[in-house]
């Protein structure tokens, strides 16, 4: 679809809701502010209206596959300090999708993100205080998000975002910090005043990071991932990875870069099967991803901003020998690094990608950047961000290359309080696609009102 009748597509009536909303921001948010020194509240109201065109199955025939939308969420917190030790917390979310009539995902495997009315998000008691004593231990509902959330991320562009019930130890001592902890992912549950963690997923981990070395933070990182059946979000497998993640600081100003490299072993059970009913359901499971990306931001009043990177996870080079060399990434926030239609995930994939951002006033930012996708292997499959398949040709006849998109992004800061984000993204599909099934190119356009407390 032509971007100006993607912009047409959008009701009048929803636009005048952002404007009403941004008129209420800036007016009214001095009446919602309360802060004590051992108390505090939190609040976020943030609305979203979408619009995409063939993201779901590449047909420009289907008329499910081409709809807009607007997506809300409401977020209120109560958090304290009791004494100089305790601090608790507590958050309530509402997260709403309206006016869609789309393709959702299957209830289950894959539950639908945009949509939990009236839950509890977070809610979580830490012990700690890390100027007297080294140790602290935070247990409860919690966000979790590690490094560039490669592999552990809040999922925060998600309605619903992503929480865990976890155990969380954590030793930190001058420049250097290690986590261990033991979580629940959280199943989101439109059902259920009190969303329930999925039980038969148990995430354990060892996190460590260090500034020690100058203009530089080291992070090393041993995980396990112990699921043992599908019921929710995938087939039961038995998965450890280990990696580490180098990258630079601000002090390293003009450039910037990161280096992430992983390694993946352990087991993957075929689709319905449980662990223990039969070894030779089991796959075994090696892959590897590693993810680069380099930078440098000119002298200059608008600050531009140029990158290039390369993202790559490993795919099954064959589907019929027991062996399984599919990345897993774990509980990645996956929107975002390999595009902001969301098409592509940490998974199968060669991703050569750039960037160009700048600042033509203080607070507003324009970004544009470009990807190109191959498999990594062509037997294996094409797969989403949320790591649900998209298609796949096990005969690995229908070629490579996927496809490349651009992406546009305008962020705005009226207020310190205030952000309005409006994006467009085009995906060009390429062999791959055409050699599988229609191969309509895909849009997504959005504009993004955030009001935080």
């Amino acid at each position: 679809m032509e971007l100006t009748h993607l912009l047409c597509a959008i009701p009048w009536r929803v636009c005048l809701i952002v404007v009403t909303m941004t008129g209420w921001a800036t007016s009214a948010r001095a009446q919602f502010y309360f802060a004590h020194s051992n108390m505090w509240v939190t609040a976020q109201e943030r609305a979203r209206v979408e619009y995409r065109a063939n993201n779901y199955t590449f047909d420009r025939s289907a008329s499910r596959d081409d709809d807009w939308w607007l997506l809300h969420r409401a977020r209120v917190g109560l958090g304290g300090m009791l004494g100089k030790w305790v601090t608790v917390f507590g958050e309530l979310q509402d997260a709403r999708e309206i006016g869609s009539t789309r393709f959702l995902p299957p209830t289950g495997t894959n539950p639908n993100l945009e949509e939990d009315t009236l839950d509890v998000h977070q809610a979580w008691i830490e012990v700690a205080n890390y100027k007297e004593f080294p140790v602290g231990l935070k247990v409860g509902r919690q966000e979790m998000g590690y490094g560039d959330e490669r592999l552990i991320g809040f999922g925060d562009f998600n309605n619903t975002g992503r929480a865990f019930d976890a155990v969380k130890l954590r030793w930190q001592s001058g420049k250097c910090a290690l986590d261990l902890f033991f979580a629940n992912v959280v199943a989101v549950d439109n059902n259920s005043f009190d969303d329930k963690p999925d039980w038969a997923d148990d995430f354990f981990g060892l996190y460590g990071t260090t500034k020690a070395v100058k203009n530089h933070v080291w992070d090393v990182y041993a995980l396990m991932r112990d699921k043992d059946d599908a019921a929710f979000a995938g087939a039961a497998r038995q998965l450890y990875t280990v990696g580490t993640r180098f990258a630079a600081n601000e002090k390293l100003a003009p450039w910037d870069y990161s280096l992430e490299v992983i390694g993946q072993f352990g087991h993957v059970v075929t689709p319905g099967r449980q662990f223990g009913e039969n070894s030779a359901t089991w796959a075994k499971q090696e892959a590897f991803a590693s993810i680069f990306n380099v930078g440098y931001t000119f002298r200059h009043d608008w600050k531009p901003r140029l990158g290039i990177g390369y993202d790559y996870a490993s795919g099954d080079s064959d589907p019929t020998d027991g062996k399984s060399e599919t990345f897993d990434p774990l509980y990645a926030t996956g929107h975002r690094p390999l595009g902001f239609i969301d098409l592509f995930g940490t998974k199968n994939v060669h991703n050569p990608h750039a960037t160009l951002s700048f600042s033509p006033h203080k607070r507003l930012k324009l970004q544009f950047d470009g990807h190109f996708f191959w498999l990594a292997e062509a037997r294996d499959a094409w797969y989403r961000s949320n790591n649900s398949l998209i298609r796949r040709d096990v005969t690995g006849n229908s070629g490579r290359f996927v496809g490349s998109e651009i992406d546009a992004t305008a962020t705005y800061t009226p207020h310190k309080r205030v952000k309005v984000q409006v994006g467009y993204s085009h995906f060009f599909t390429a062999e791959f696609v055409e050699n599988t099934g229609p191969s309509s190119d895909a849009d997504f356009f959005y504009t993004q009102l955030t009001l935080n407390l």
